[in-house]
């Protein structure tokens, strides 16, 4: 529903990016960081948002595609020497060519069986990366990794990459949405909605299918070649499974099938642990009992709470007529 009031989005998604420009003045160093933490999440979940919000593929590898863009723009960056305006892009194509060469045989599985071979995936990028030590360096990872800099100025402190990742979240979003209304992305809804259906209406189901997971798997290259030239230093324990899991949370209780929504929940997720820092521990019950009642009560997320009160709003205004 949202999605689909191209103006109404346009405007909220254009106000927050600019209201956005100009928290760096207002955010400690450490609060700079976790922004920019919660930025890098957010590319990669709207990534997972083609996956599991319109093609409806239940998929817990993304942390892993985060992983090989991470890794692949940091042995390029580092062992061949390669500048990282290079190596992003060649991390990007990297993860989304890794996508299809799974995705081919993988996506014959549906439902679980599906979820459980994407977890294999992820589970088994980790053991490759913690034991191939001559090129992923083990567990001890890949450290002096170089940051992105501009001809006399360097973008090394976490402000001025906020504006690097920034622009990308702008850059992406802006893509998603055009995908979105694409016949691409209307292709991967119809999937979801009824894939027996939309393959006998003589579309590729199949083809529509990898098309979503190697988008999905685009994002999460460009998010995790960012967070490798942010970091400057990357390890298997970044991309364990946990981080697929997250992701997918950050997805639900944003929204799935909204681009904001995907945006929405990266940002509370990420930030949820540092303002329940009081609670210690226990905030994970707290997040628990959230996506508990987002679950039940709020099956389309928190930004489903827009449209709720929308309709609420103009069902009183009519009434008052």
């Amino acid at each position: 529903m949202i999605e689909r009031r191209f103006p109404r989005s346009l405007l909220i998604a254009g106000a927050v990016f600019l209201a956005a420009l100009v928290l760096p003045a207002f955010v400690s160093g450490y609060g700079i960081r976790i922004l920019n933490l919660a930025l890098i999440s957010a590319i990669a979940v709207i990534g997972l948002n083609f996956a599991f919000g319109y093609a409806g593929l239940i998929t817990l590898a993304q942390a892993g595609f985060v992983g090989c863009g991470a890794y692949i723009s940091a042995i390029l960056s580092t062992s061949m020497g390669l500048t990282p305006w290079l190596s992003i892009p060649a991390a990007v194509v990297g993860s989304g060519i890794i996508a299809v060469a799974i995705g081919l045989p993988m996506l014959r599985l549906k439902g679980h069986y599906l979820a459980l071979a994407t977890l294999g995936f992820n589970v088994s990028f980790v053991i490759v990366a913690t034991n191939w030590k001559t090129v992923m360096g083990g567990t001890d990872g890949i450290s002096g990794i170089p940051p992105l800099a501009l001809p006399g100025w360097p973008l090394a402190t976490d402000h001025r990459y906020f504006y690097v990742l920034w622009g990308a979240l702008a850059i992406a979003t802006w893509c998603a949405w055009r995908i979105r209304n694409s016949h691409i992305g209307l292709a991967m809804i119809a999937v979801r909605d009824d894939e027996i259906a939309t393959g006998a209406a003589s579309v590729g189901v199949t083809r529509i299918k990898i098309q979503a997971f190697a988008l999905s798997a685009i994002y999460a290259g460009l998010a995790g070649a960012l967070f490798a030239h942010m970091t400057n230093f990357v390890a298997p324990d970044d991309f364990a499974l946990s981080h697929s899991v997250i992701y997918l949370a950050m997805l639900i209780i944003g929204g799935e099938g909204s681009i904001l929504g995907a945006i929405a929940g990266a940002i509370i997720v990420t930030f949820m642990p540092e303002l329940m820092r009081d609670l210690g521990t226990a905030y994970l019950i707290v997040f628990g009992a959230l996506m508990l009642l987002i679950l039940i009560f709020l099956p389309k997320g928190l930004l489903s709470l827009v449209t709720i009160v929308g309709q609420r709003l103009k069902g009183r205004t009519t009434h008052a007529r």
